[in-house]
């Protein structure tokens, strides 16, 4: 078999369709466009979406900008002042703020922040702790000590 003799399987191919060659052709006078209007005249492009001129839906629905990340961390706040339940010298871990009710659950990390004064020297344990409330901390004679913690931020 030579590539000249190749063709394609019969019926698989037709002849395009020729209008506007008369009424006798039966694709003649409005050549399948039907009367008149923008999309009857030549060169009618009307791009997806246009609804002549109204206000169209992808403008008429409210606009939701952004997105949600799924891997997003919650942490668990707690503030310096709360701390202030506990004696002094003792060690606080997220063991011992959930049963004072300090935090509902242990699955998010807890992150200690220096908002209100710490009057106690304490051991705190904790996921994160803010730079101001590390220094709080300390230098009520303190210790700020990060656990389980494998990322930043």
């Amino acid at each position: 078999m030579r590539q000249d003799q190749l063709s394609p399987p019969s019926g698989s191919k037709s002849n395009r369709k020729r209008v506007g060659r008369g009424d006798g052709s039966n694709r003649g006078n409005y050549s399948g466009k039907g009367c008149k209007g923008q999309k009857s005249r030549s060169g009618c492009k009307i791009r997806p979406g246009f609804e002549g001129g109204q206000l169209p839906i992808i403008k008429r629905l409210p606009r939701k900008r952004g997105f949600t990340n799924i891997f997003r961390k919650e942490n668990t706040i707690v503030r310096l002042e709360t701390l202030n339940i506990f004696e002094a010298g003792s060690v606080v871990t997220p063991e011992i703020m959930l049963e004072k009710g300090i935090v509902k659950s242990l699955k998010n990390p807890i992150k200690i922040l220096a908002e209100g004064k710490l009057e106690k020297a304490l051991t705190v344990k904790a996921d994160k702790f803010s730079q101001q409330a590390k220094e709080q901390i300390e230098s009520a004679g303190g210790k700020v000590e990060e656990i389980g913690s494998t990322e930043t931020n």
